[in-house]
């Protein structure tokens, strides 16, 4: 094997492909990067079994062949290489010869061979969206997978195609991310996805108007955008019903300004960072906000301006859940819908209906 490659597309395929190799698998060749060179691309595979990420490169191959090469060894080499075109040789003993410039440096490699085979995934539901609306899509509900393994459905998002929407729901017991966004797609289907692909998915994904194709299967999910795929396992089970956790009516309706209620939060929960809770408490009145916390460190006091619908009221959260919130919403003007102090709260977008945000309040001794 033998081939010619721009070291800048070679460092980003390999970034690419690295994400999915989590240095966790008992199979030595997985700890590599799959490498095939063929018709003028270079094919690189990184994989865990669970998730594999395939991407392309244009590179002038002189000899066709197949290797593996250590993952991270191989990244770090062509990282430090200077900016030019790389040429990689096989040679004796199982080594290959990578010259950039003045640079020579002999490694060594396993066979390609004895790599798995990447999942076939048939077609069966074809979705195409934008890769910015997919990247803000994940963004909008990652956040709220559980960290719990112990109810593993929990930490993935359910994908689900209903009457023409695409659907992204987390939920981790304390909260309810909801994100939705028209497609074409005329199928109903559902999966849920690992929030370790997903994860991995949103830093490869760009800003652009690119599509995406999405393929279902039973039990694989492939994303195929540009020169590169990504396939992953779907977690088994049953996703919650999240539908019926979300409260259709409430007592009161208020709209704040999404940046000032953020800022609010931020200040104050620098005091509640004390305990486990990160608590702040809410003083709903006519017009105004107020945000309290304290702890052994202190109190801090804050007041943002409201537009209040029904009657005020008291009620305490965990202010990261809450900063988690405003800080992925996108527009200036935010609802909040509420019924009393034990219920859960209900965040939304003032005009765009895309997101829905369910919090459970903090219940407070004697409503202090």
């Amino acid at each position: 094997m033998k081939f010619i490659t721009e070291k800048s597309l070679l460092q980003d395929a390999i970034s690419t492909v690295q994400k999915a190799i989590t240095g966790k698998s008992t199979m030595p060749i997985l700890q590599g990067i799959y490498i095939s060179a063929k018709d003028s691309t270079l094919t690189l595979i990184g994989s865990d079994i669970d998730v594999s990420i395939e991407t392309k490169i244009e590179a002038n191959i002189i000899e066709e062949g197949e290797i593996v090469l250590d993952s991270r060894l191989f990244g770090e080499i062509v990282r430090k290489l200077p900016n030019d075109q790389i040429e990689i040789t096989k040679i004796a003993n199982n080594n290959i010869e990578i010259i950039c410039q003045k640079s020579i440096v002999q490694l060594i490699h396993m066979s390609g061979e004895e790599y798995p085979n990447l999942p076939i995934v048939d077609e069966d539901v074809v979705l195409s969206i934008s890769q910015r609306s997919l990247k803000n899509m994940i963004k909008s509900t990652i956040f709220a997978i559980s960290q719990d393994d112990t109810r593993p459905i929990l930490t993935g998002v359910l994908f689900e195609i209903k009457n023409k929407k695409l659907n992204l729901v987390a939920l981790d017991g304390y909260r309810v991310a909801f994100r939705s966004e028209n497609t074409d797609c005329s199928y109903d289907k559902e999966a849920v996805i690992p929030g370790k692909t997903l994860n991995e998915i949103s830093k490869i994904l760009n800003d652009s108007d690119d599509e995406v194709q999405i393929t279902f299967t039973n039990n694989q999910i492939l994303f195929n955008f540009g020169n590169t795929k990504v396939i992953s396992r779907l977690l088994e089970g049953e996703f919650i019903k999240y539908s019926s956790i979300i409260p259709q009516e409430y007592k009161l309706k208020l709209s704040v300004r999404r940046d000032d209620m953020l800022s609010c939060i931020e200040r104050a929960s620098l005091m509640a960072k004390d305990g486990n809770t990160n608590l702040v408490k809410l003083d709903i009145e006519e017009d105004v906000m107020i945000v309290t916390s304290n702890s052994q460190l202190g109190k801090a006091r804050e007041e943002v301006n409201i537009n209040l619908q029904g009657e005020g009221l008291k009620i305490a959260f965990n202010s990261k859940y809450l900063i988690d919130v405003f800080k992925i919403m996108e527009e200036d003007e935010i609802i909040m819908e509420l019924t009393s102090p034990v219920t859960p709260c209900v965040v939304r977008n003032k005009n765009e209906d895309n997101c829905t945000y369910l919090l459970l309040p903090v219940r407070l001794l004697n409503n202090n």
